[in-house]
């Protein structure tokens, strides 16, 4: 039987998806996790997130069909668990995504995504209590374990797809009978009861991942590039060095270049610049034309040079700023 809201009461829908075609607007609209995307490709962005809320967990989906670098952080009071699609390839700080890898993330912590096209991933969304809840109504107290930050798990290739699959049937009938969620408590509650026995039927199997060399190689890789990243992010208004980075990450400049190419397939300076102007982009988008100017934004990130900033800008988006800061803010 359903609950009667009050009148007047905003209900937010069961059911919402997002259709991103500019990546510095990922993260609108989502309370649960907090994401920042950096577009690697000058090519138009076809990315797609759907969100079906069930009684107090969530499913997430996320598509994508060229390559980006995110970094997504799962907010407080939830656990995430990350299963991947079949065909997506990319990295997971620094860990190449494989059959039968699955992510344990805590609270609160970020990962940082390098996806290329092709990307399907699902996170399922639940709050710690109602999976203890869960196993105490099944006499399996004490047999959760608690994720402590990021945690790569090996599960068995055809567990890992029967997860990812039912999470993709529910995505896929949301989408297409979205009233069955929005207007169905109980059709939620019975799905988050499934949701928890599959879940917890796979973690039941799996184990610590264990990385090869080349894996312990990459990880240290992106990890330089992260480092390097935040510094660069931390200093706006000036230009970008490499012998700056390089000194802050206690590496090479040879060491330096390599990882950036391995982990992201640009040069730090590239790839430096590409995430400035998003960061570019960002501010214009959430201004009034009245309450800034180009300029001012521009110097704000480094970019002294205002015909070659407009030039990669609209290389980069596809339009030239005063389009972006004519526009609304949303």
């Amino acid at each position: 039987m359903e609950i009667e809201k009050p009148p007047g009461d905003i209900v937010e829908p069961s059911v919402t998806v997002v259709d991103i075609c500019d990546p510095t607007t990922v993260n609108a609209g989502i309370e649960l996790i907090d994401q920042d995307a950096v577009q690697l490709q000058s090519k138009p962005l076809r990315a797609r997130r759907v969100i079906t809320r069930l009684e107090t967990a969530t499913v997430m989906f996320h598509s994508c069909n060229l390559r980006l670098r995110t970094a997504t952080s799962v907010r407080k009071d939830f656990f995430a668990y990350v299963t991947f699609g079949p065909q997506a390839k990319g990295t997971v700080n620094g860990l190449a995504v494989r059959p039968g890898l699955m992510l344990a993330v805590a609270p609160e912590t970020e990962v940082r995504f390098v996806v290329d096209a092709g990307w399907e991933a699902i996170c399922f969304l639940l709050p710690p209590h109602d999976i203890n809840v869960h196993l105490n109504a099944r006499q399996r107290e004490g047999e959760f374990h608690i994720p402590q930050g990021v945690e790569a798990l090996q599960v068995d290739e055809a567990e890992a797809r029967a997860l990812f699959d039912w999470g993709k049937r529910l995505i896929d009938t949301a989408v297409l009978e979205p009233t069955l969620f929005n207007e169905c408590m109980s059709g939620r509650a019975a799905a988050q009861v499934e949701l928890l026995e599959i879940l917890l039927a796979t973690l039941d199997m799996a184990r610590k991942y264990e990385p090869s060399r080349s894996d312990r190689t990459r990880q240290v890789q992106a990890h330089i590039v992260h480092i390097a990243e935040d510094h660069a992010q931390s200093l706006t208004g000036t230009s970008i060095y490499v012998t700056d980075l390089c000194r802050v990450a206690g590496v090479s400049e040879r060491t330096l270049q390599y990882a950036f190419k391995e982990v992201l397939g640009l040069t730090p300076i590239a790839y430096l610049t590409r995430l400035r102007l998003h960061r570019v982009r960002q501010a214009l988008l959430a201004a009034h034309p009245e309450s800034t100017t180009i300029s001012v934004e521009a110097l704000r990130w480094g970019f002294w040079h205002f015909g070659e900033f407009a030039r990669a800008y609209k290389d980069c988006f596809s339009e030239l700023p005063s389009d972006t800061l004519r526009r609304k803010p949303s």
